[in-house]
């Protein structure tokens, strides 16, 4: 929040009286000098969601009519298009602000923007830029359905991991998976659910939760995969709880927070895939090759080796979850 704090006291910037939506804010910016009463927060991001929740009001659609849309620029060009017609539609008349990163694109946004809006205000501060403008319907060729197919005929959104077609890393995990698998699997992160399909092909398997932190995400899934078997969740995979006794998990997890790797991330995917699975239970995951991975599953597993891979990859295969050692 630190460039609309400096954007109302130092660079002109007035909010109108009424209500302020903040679409795609994350909770590590704060709330700077906004009131939380006026506020509506739009995520779609499982934790973020349930962390905006407990401080103000919380959706993953907006509703308006709103007197001012507060835009969080996020690091895809398709996705931050989208998001910023959606704030001018759901504010007619009212006032769009976008905040975001030099690295996150919002130099080029503000040059396309120049050629269909007047920006009433375009401020640099914190390595990035403030600007705002009137919403009108000048934006409205950015709107895109909620999902289209791919070149490869599945659905996916703007935004959603790996778009453009499947996963090379996940079609790896998927050649490498057991023909023999049997019983209740998870898969976590389980993205637009193309891996989750391939996981299906296998008879044995008896049910497949997909669990999913972007809902834009899982939304596509339920599209793409139309097994019966499959039951979808969304949710955070680090904090998922399964109804039943899973006999395996199957993942590929993120190492990306924002534009920054994050080898956490899929560490705590690793310690979930444990929590979650029975003294009998086994873990099949693919990372790419230099990620620290193995110190962790050794840390949650008795039994840990890499079963395939190649130059940028490795399928590891992790059994035998030691609940001591948790």
């Amino acid at each position: 929040m630190d460039r609309l704090s400096y954007a109302t006291s130092s660079a002109g910037l007035t909010l109108p009286d009424g209500k302020i939506a903040l679409f795609g804010a994350l909770i590590a910016d704060g709330l700077g000098d906004l009131d939380p009463q006026q506020l509506e927060v739009i995520q779609r991001f499982h934790p973020e969601f349930t962390a905006w929740e407990k401080r103000v009001a919380t959706g993953t659609e907006p509703k308006g009519p709103y007197a001012t849309s507060i835009v969080t620029l996020p690091r895809v060009r398709a996705l931050a298009q989208v998001r910023i017609a959606q704030a001018a539609q759901a504010t007619p008349g009212g006032l769009v602000v976008i905040s975001g990163a030099k690295t996150d694109g919002i130099d080029p946004i503000a040059k396309a923007l120049k050629k269909k809006v007047t920006l009433l205000g375009n401020v640099a501060k914190a390595h990035g830029r403030c600007l705002w403008f009137q919403a009108s319907g000048a934006l409205d060729d950015w709107l895109a359905p909620e999902m289209s197919r791919n070149a490869e005929g599945d659905f996916t959104a703007p935004g959603v991991f790996s778009a453009a077609g499947s996963d090379p890393a996940s079609q790896a995990l998927a050649d490498a998976l057991p023909e023999t698998l049997k019983g209740n699997f998870a898969d976590l992160g389980a993205g637009w659910g193309w891996l989750s399909r391939e996981i299906l092909k296998r008879d044995g398997v008896k049910t497949l939760h997909l669990v999913e932190a972007d809902q834009t995400a899982l939304t596509c899934a339920k599209a793409n995969v139309t097994d019966t078997r499959a039951d979808f969740h969304w949710h955070d995979a680090t904090t998922w709880k399964a109804a039943g006794t899973l006999d395996g998990v199957i993942m590929n997890p993120p190492f990306h927070t924002g534009r920054k790797g994050d080898p956490n991330l899929g560490q705590a995917f690793i310690t979930s895939a444990a929590r979650l699975l029975p003294a009998h239970g086994q873990l099949w995951m693919v990372a790419n090759r230099h990620l620290p991975y193995e110190a962790t599953l050794e840390a949650h597993f008795r039994d840990v080796s890499e079963i395939a891979g190649n130059s940028k990859f490795k399928i590891l295969h992790a059994s035998r979850p030691s609940r001591t050692r948790r």
